[in-house]
């Protein structure tokens, strides 16, 4: 039997087995070293219908994690969530800030693109935050997370087509608390957070939080003394409270910010570009590419660029609550701006090739949302109205730029294949000295033979008799040498010095200066979710929400690149450049290569100029849930649900066509890529035999219609609209206290999330992945949790957690999959993370210290990769998180 069976089968086993052992148990009433009332793990109250229930009365897939679990469980932000639901993942690319997604049940929507928006909405006190890697900040103490599962763009506002993560923050009290809290751990790693809370009067509260963390990156630079992937972010946040019984406000103002170093990748796979990288960069006494073992975490890089990278994250919500006797008023109102500043060695190596400098990105969120509920005919029905709207500015400004050595990259690749043919090496660009020919020259010159037999061999027989023909056009030799039919033999003005002299380059600097790209969003929804309470034991649910959203894109162009001007004087007709743009193409690949590499659609000034484009989405989706309570133990349901995510744009040059790639030239409607939509069915069971034990499963099956997938098509990156796409597998969480002090905790997500086999993908980048798993998507998935608080005196007990996230094997983003093996270049084989922590506390928890490991047994793995872009072969992988450990003293009033 292999690993993954043995472990899915033991997880089922603790699953089946655990509610007879359950059964036998009968937990006290009382905690047995304070005498308090403890809450069982299934009566933690939930808002996922807007409605206060337990998890065991919603008939919704959800994880709920309340405040103890997330901090013995040492949870700092979303993705540390991981660890405690199976069907949760999340990713980081080359930007923590705006290239960090999340999955649920294997569908998100990636890329290094603030134009995507998330399948998964994050929502924080209520409030939506636009963007994954807005919502990954460091979070002040909690009160619990909920994680819904499948599609809510019923109640949860916008881009929750997969499911949404809503996150709920400590209130203010009306009694006088507050905790310090500092920690010590390798990487020179330190933090303090806190917070204080307590009355102004007897109706007005406040909060304040703050926290500070700092720790050095595990990531090492082959060529400097540098670390990447470091830690250095503060945050402040303050509330208010005011409960004047019938009516309640809170307000909340926070201000988060970042100075840190990220996302340094390791290479994986290197390919026949990479001695090309390795001479340029020895040249100059530096390494080009590392190629040492990827779990050295070292990254050869340009020590004239860095990676750096600088969040700043505020805004302020007001949540007000008005009981109208029969009728809830609930309204929110909230303003966000994230604004992120980068920097990055964009080729991934030691040597200078290209590189972005003062990135901007800027997102400005106004939403409002207005919920009445009530009931009605003596309670047979729970109804809710609603309405929200979202003004969005988004704003970019992007910088890719060549480095210094960006001609010497380009001819040092053309250098040894035409070297092959002619005898020595020859170069476009005259980056290699004057000693090196360019091409153009060696064909003009006489001493060169017409007939090459290693030409012949090399680049076929038309390329020899070229030789000839092109003489002929430049004037150097008679037109009866052109024997190649359609090249006219009468000179050409201007051939002979455009060849015999290098292709204008491109000087370090020259790129974009600078692209700017600006996105405005209204949405408006209409929506109403109503429980209908047929009898005392069945329930339907029933909702609808109208979505209507405008998006207007603005873009304007200017790129300086000096190496494109040869191509578009072949686009503009230039004779000259026309003719010795032909004798290229008669080598495959020749012209199309070298304009990639010297004019890349990333900086390619054939895009200069100012676009707008606009476009308007109206999709109604809604929800019907039928729920049957065979006893206060026992429920079951099944529903449907439609979800939606809206349109939008690519804001990358490199998505328009290029003329000289056969494409009809640059539009701004080349940038917007098109909505998608999901049916989802459900049936499940939640089960609660008893205080100390519950069991939910759920089985979904989710069709998924112009799943927005980012793709490389070999000359850019594109939105691909995906026909059809299917999510649907099996998820089961059981929680288990056979002791007031003793908890476990329990998941397993069998997840099948492919292409459908009836897409044809025939002459797209997803060519082959029809009826596939989509990559870094684990088809199993295996959490649990452990937590033991022993008594060891009259006021002091022990702290024993441990938990666990088993991810079975998968392809990782970097090459299309084997055709017969199925796999990528870079994939990760089955592995586990454990994390753990022991220390004492006193009863009531305020006083804590602890001794925390979180990847105890230091595993490898990776959490995302890529093709490198102009590196044919080349795959880098970013690695996950070291072993890291350390210690937390917590004290508390």
């Amino acid at each position: 039997m292999k690993k993954l069976d043995l472990l899915a089968a033991t997880a089922l086993t603790l699953f089946l087995a655990t509610p007879a052992f359950a059964q036998q148990t009968t937990p006290p009433t009382s905690d047995d070293t304070t005498g308090q009332e403890y809450q069982s793990s299934n009566e933690i109250i939930v808002t996922a219908t807007r409605r206060n229930e337990t998890v065991q009365d919603v008939p919704i897939a959800i994880t709920a994690i309340g405040a103890q679990e997330l901090q013995n469980a040492g949870v700092d932000n979303i993705r540390d969530l991981e660890q405690l639901a199976p069907s949760i993942q999340s990713s980081t690319g080359q930007s923590s800030a705006t290239g960090t997604t999340i999955y649920l049940r294997g569908i998100t929507t990636g890329g290094d693109n603030p134009g995507f928006e998330p399948a998964v909405g994050v929502f924080i006190d209520g409030v939506f935050r636009a963007r994954a890697g807005v919502a990954i900040s460091e979070l002040p103490e909690l009160e619990r997370v909920e994680v819904l599962r499948g599609p809510q763009g019923t109640l949860f506002g916008r881009n929750t087509s997969a499911g949404a993560l809503s996150i709920y923050t400590a209130l203010p009290q009306f009694e006088t608390h507050g905790y310090v809290e500092g920690s010590y751990g390798n990487y020179n790693a330190y933090g303090v957070k806190g917070a204080i809370t307590g009355p102004v009067s007897e109706s007005l509260a406040l909060r304040l939080d703050g926290s500070y963390r700092k720790r050095d990156g595990y990531i090492k630079d082959a060529n400097s003394s540098r670390r990447f992937n470091d830690v250095d972010r503060w945050a402040l946040r303050g509330q208010a409270l005011l409960d004047k019984g019938d009516i309640t406000f809170r307000l909340i103002a926070d201000y988060y910010q970042t100075d840190e170093v990220c996302c340094a990748t390791v290479s994986v796979v290197r390919g026949p570009l990479a001695p090309v990288i390795q001479s340029i960069a020895a040249s100059q006494g530096r390494t080009g590419i590392y190629t040492g073992p990827p779990s050295d975490r070292i990254q050869a890089a340009s020590p004239n660029r860095n990676y750096g990278e600088k969040v700043k994250d505020w805004g302020f919500s007001g949540e007000l609550n008005w009981d109208l006797g029969d009728v809830k008023l609930t309204s929110i109102t909230a303003y966000r701006d994230w604004r992120a500043l980068r920097s990055q060695d964009i080729d991934f190596s030691g040597i200078d090739r290209a590189y972005r400098d003062g990135y901007r990105t800027e997102l400005k969120d106004f939403t409002q949302e207005l919920r009445l509920q009530g009931s009605a005919f003596n309670g047979k029905l729970d109804w809710l109205i609603g309405g929200f709207y979202l003004n969005e500015k988004n704003d970019l400004t992007d910088t890719v730029r060549f480095g210094n050595d960006a001609n010497r990259y380009v001819d040092t690749i053309f250098a040894g294949q035409l070297g092959a043919a002619f005898g020595t090496p020859l170069q476009f660009y005259g980056s290699l000295g004057p000693t090196v020919p360019t091409l153009g020259g060696a064909l003009l010159n006489p001493a060169v033979p017409n007939s090459l037999p290693a030409l012949q061999a090399v680049y076929g027989a038309t390329l020899a008799p070229l030789v000839g023909c092109f003489r002929a056009q430049a004037g150097t030799a008679p037109g009866s040498l052109c024997v190649i039919p359609g090249f006219p033999s009468t000179p050409i003005p201007g051939l002979a010095a455009l060849a015999a002299n290098p292709l204008p380059g491109a000087t370090a600097g020259q790129g974009n200066n600078n692209d700017v790209f600006g996105v405005k969003t209204d949405a408006i929804a209409l929506f109403t979710h109503n429980i209908v309470n047929v009898t005392d034991n069945l329930s339907l649910t029933l909702g609808a929400r109208w979505n209507h959203e405008r998006k207007t894109m603005n873009a304007s162009i200017n790129s300086n690149t000096g190496s494109c001007t040869f191509f578009n004087q072949v686009r503009a007709g230039n004779a000259a450049a026309v003719a010795y743009a032909n004798v290229l193409k008669q080598v495959p690949g020749l012209f199309n290569n070298l304009f990639l590499l010297s004019c890349n659609p990333a900086v390619n000034t054939e895009f200069n100029g100012n676009y707008t484009d606009s476009f308007t989405d109206d999709e109604i989706t809604g929800t019907v849930k039928l729920a049957y309570k065979f006893s206060p133990h026992l429920m079951v349901y099944g529903s449907y649900d439609h979800g939606y995510k809206s349109g939008g744009y690519n804001l990358d040059q490199a998505t328009f066509d290029s003329v000289l790639l056969g494409g009809n030239g640059a539009q701004g409607r080349d940038l917007r890529f098109g909505a998608e939509t999901n049916d989802a069915f459900e049936i499940g069971f939640k089960a609660s035999p008893s205080r100390a034990f519950s069991l939910n499963v759920a089985a979904f099956y989710m069709n998924f219609y112009g799943l927005q997938s980012l793709v490389f098509s070999g000359n850019n990156f594109v939105v691909q609209n995906v026909d059809k796409s299917i999510s649907k597998g099996v998820e089961a969480e059981a929680q288990i206290r056979p002791a007031n002090n003793l908890t476990f905790q329990l998941g397993y997500s069998y997840i099948d999330a492919q292409y459908a086999d009836s897409n044809n993908f025939a002459g797209t980048p997803l060519q082959g992945q029809e009826g596939r798993q989509f990559q870094n998507q684990p088809k199993h998935t295996v959490t649990g949790a452990v937590t033991w608080e022993p008594r060891v005196a009259s006021n002091l007990k022990g702290l024993v957690h441990l938990d666990f996230r088993y991810n079975s094997e998968v392809n990782i983003p970097s090459s299309n999959p084997d055709p017969i093996t199925g796999r990528t270049a870079i994939r990760n084989e089955g592995y586990g993370l454990l994390n753990g922590a022991i220390g004492l506390q006193t009863n009531d928890g305020k006083i804590r210290g602890e001794f925390f490991v979180e990847n105890i047994t230091n595993t490898f793995y990776f959490i995302s990769g890529f093709a490198v872009p102009e590196q044919t072969g080349n795959y880098n992988g970013y690695p996950g998180y070291p072993r890291f450990y350390g210690a937390r003293l917590r004290f508390g009033f």
